[in-house]
């Protein structure tokens, strides 16, 4: 194998744009086949691209757990991203090869900030999206631990309210979790959009792929993030 190919899902246009760079190998941070299928037939939408990847005679590789726990994985690179110096698992691997392995992180800011000040500095350091970056809490609370959980932490929330996080950070936060979880006096929450979270991980990994081995590793740098449309009034519409 010469040249490797990084994207965040094996979409249509990610396939075809590993196919285009000549790679023999796609890894990718989410499974293609993430649940069950009773096919893979070439007139469905994932077995179009296993077909795909097959005639094309391209090996597909999807790292997906074991890149969230892993050391220097998808959380750690949010966290190197977001100026968070990381202290320890949010969730800990119970079979950890090293420590330090585990589900979410969580660590310290290099200096205190409020709740608004880190939550534009979220918003300015990852990819940009049309879902945004939003919080909830009290705009001035101090904030110095962070908790984080790249893509969707909603199962977390009760860890990182006992990890003596002043926020919790992750992805596809639903009204009613978060409201539950604030009122029991858990830490205040970012809500990012999930492709933002973990598609910095892509141009990580293809770093290292390429230091260890030595092949042509290539972010592909494709934006998979599925919403296309985000509309933020500045004022609430009068109720009629």
């Amino acid at each position: 194998m010469t040249t490797l190919a990084c994207a965040l899902e094996a979409t249509d246009a990610v396939v075809e744009a590993a196919i285009d760079a000549g790679a023999q190998m796609l890894v990718v941070h989410h499974p293609l086949l993430l649940r069950g299928v009773s096919s893979v037939a070439a007139d469905t939408p994932k077995g179009r691209v296993v077909d795909r990847l097959i005639r094309a005679g391209v090996a597909l590789m999807s790292a997906h757990t074991n890149a969230d726990a892993a050391i220097g994985g998808v959380n750690d690179v949010l966290a190197d991203l977001l100026g968070v110096t990381v202290e320890r698992p949010l969730e800990p691997s119970p079979a950890a090869e090293q420590p330090g392995e585990g589900i979410g992180r969580v660590g310290v800011l290099e200096e205190t900030m409020t709740l608004r000040q880190f939550t534009e500095r979220v918003a300015e350091r990852l990819p940009v999206t049309v879902w945004g970056v939003r919080a909830a809490g009290d705009p001035d609370l101090p904030v110095r631990t962070v908790a984080l959980c790249s893509g969707a932490g909603d199962s977390l929330l009760d860890a990182a309210a006992h990890s003596g996080a002043d926020v919790y950070l992750t992805s596809d936060l639903r009204h009613h979790p978060a409201d539950e979880a604030l009122r029991a006096g858990g830490p205040a929450l970012v809500d990012t959009a999930h492709w933002a979270s973990e598609s910095p991980w892509c141009h990580s990994v293809a770093e290292r792929i390429a230091d260890a081995t030595g092949v042509t590793a290539i972010d592909l740098q494709l934006r998979t993030d599925p919403w296309t449309i985000g509309v933020h009034p500045e004022t609430e519409k009068p109720r009629s």
